[in-house]
């Protein structure tokens, strides 16, 4: 099943986010087939703000451990996260 997991950023922590990117990159890659798709949020002025993770997990237990492992939310990045059951419709 399909589980989103949205995250924002601390206000000023940018940096945080530059500095652990190659790492969260990795760990979003070492997911392989699972992950369907992600990305950062980008606030007004285009600046990374948070991030979206799309992954085909067996249950919610899944993504709970994804999201507590992630680079990012162990170097304190994310002010917030949810994770939420998807149903892909369209395309």
């Amino acid at each position: 099943m399909l589980f989103v997991i949205r995250c924002l950023d601390k206000k000023d922590h940018l940096s945080v986010r530059q500095e652990n990117r190659p790492a969260h990159v990795e760990y979003l890659k070492s997911f392989g087939e699972k992950l369907f798709s992600a990305g950062a949020l980008l606030d007004e002025d285009e600046k990374m703000c948070g991030s979206v993770v799309i992954l085909d997990l067996e249950d919610k237990s899944e993504a709970e451990a994804f999201a507590a492992e992630d680079p990012y939310g162990k170097a304190g990045l994310f002010e917030s996260t949810t994770i939420d059951r998807w149903n892909r419709v369209l395309p």
